[in-house]
């Protein structure tokens, strides 16, 4: 049997078809995204990201669906009340607004952060209605007194706190002392300072009473403190279950010999006083002077080393809407 080739006519195809059949289809068009139609659980995680001052001033005021959300109390077992603009600049009361905020908790209140503005009194509103409290957390707070939580009423009325912070502020014996009586779940304490190396000024007495009264401290950090090589023996031999601890910048402190050797066997996650303080979230430039003030001893007070990362924020109450009038609660924040 023969076989014959045989030949197929094909047309030519056209260039551009040959191409179109080659490239991916172009995208569908760009489409917005209807926040209001995300799942509820979605938008309250957002909202969550935001601190009391963004969602009492701003997020609410949005539309009535983030305006009830805002109004769960899920929202407000945790309160962040980071001062985000000039203190002195903000047309709104500050305490205020941290008063409004605990109320709304409605008591389920675990965590709060205050930056600059607490008083005595209103850490007492605290105490007095959040008896679930595990975190607190004070920076800069310089108009809370010594004996403002140095009070049985405000330290016994946080049985559960488990971490304390007090930073900047009025930094003394005396609310350790109140705190690690009436706080015993207290795990993790920062009682943070600016540190210097002049004028040498030693002090013990805050780390003794935290070596007598916080036994069951995990976690320590003592930025700045004045505490001495005996002031360290003694929260090494009181707090026997010390995980981490910090004392950075306490110049006073020698970790050599037997000291340092104890320190390193002992303590997990140690940070040296010369350590690099470069994730430290404060300021922490060392600022030594010949000014040898009885307050600030460096010749500046702690405020002025704090990080001040301000934002700023523009507000406005007004609504011609009837459905928002119950956003005049608000007003009472301003303060003119």
């Amino acid at each position: 049997m023969i076989l014959f080739p045989v030949f197929i006519f094909c047309p030519d195809i056209p260039t551009d078809i040959k191409n179109l059949a080659m490239d991916p289809p172009p995208p569908p068009p760009c489409q917005f995204r209807n926040w209001l139609e995300l799942p509820r659980d979605v938008t309250a995680s957002i909202l969550l990201r935001l601190g009391a001052v963004e969602i009492l001033t701003c997020a609410q005021k949005v539309c009535l669906l983030w305006r009830n959300l805002c109004k769960d109390l899920s929202m407000w077992r945790k309160i962040d009340m980071r001062n985000l603009g000039d203190l002195w600049d903000m047309p709104y009361d500050l305490e205020t607004m941290c008063r409004h905020a605990v109320d709304r908790s409605c008591g389920q209140l675990v965590d709060i952060n205050v930056e600059y503005f607490d008083t005595d009194e209103l850490l007492h509103y605290i105490a007095e209605s959040s008896s679930q409290v595990k975190r607190l957390r004070l920076v800069c707070c310089y108009n809370i007194s010594v004996e403002g939580l140095s009070e049985v009423e405000v330290a016994a009325k946080l049985p559960l706190l488990e971490d304390l912070e007090i930073s900047y502020g009025p930094l003394s014996k005396e609310p350790l002392e109140a705190v690690g009586r009436c706080c015993p779940l207290l795990k993790s304490l920062k009682f943070n300072s600016q540190g210097y190396r002049r004028p040498r000024i030693e002090c013990d007495e805050e780390a003794i009473a935290i070596a007598e009264n916080m036994t069951e401290l995990r976690h320590l950090q003592l930025f700045g403190n004045k505490l001495t090589n005996d002031g360290l023996k003694a929260v090494l031999d009181g707090c026997h279950h010390l995980e981490s601890l910090d004392l950075r910048q306490c110049f006073n402190v020698t970790l050599t010999g037997n000291l340092g050797r104890r320190c390193t066997e002992r303590i997990k996650y140690l940070r040296s006083p010369c350590d690099s303080t470069n994730d430290y979230e404060f300021d922490a430039e060392l600022h030594d002077t010949g000014s040898f003030d009885d307050d600030y001893p460096s010749g500046f007070s702690d405020i002025d080393y704090f990080s001040d990362d301000y934002g700023h924020y523009e507000f406005s109450s007004d609504s011609d809407d009837p459905d928002y009038g119950d956003f005049d609660d608000y007003r009472e924040f301003y303060m003119y």
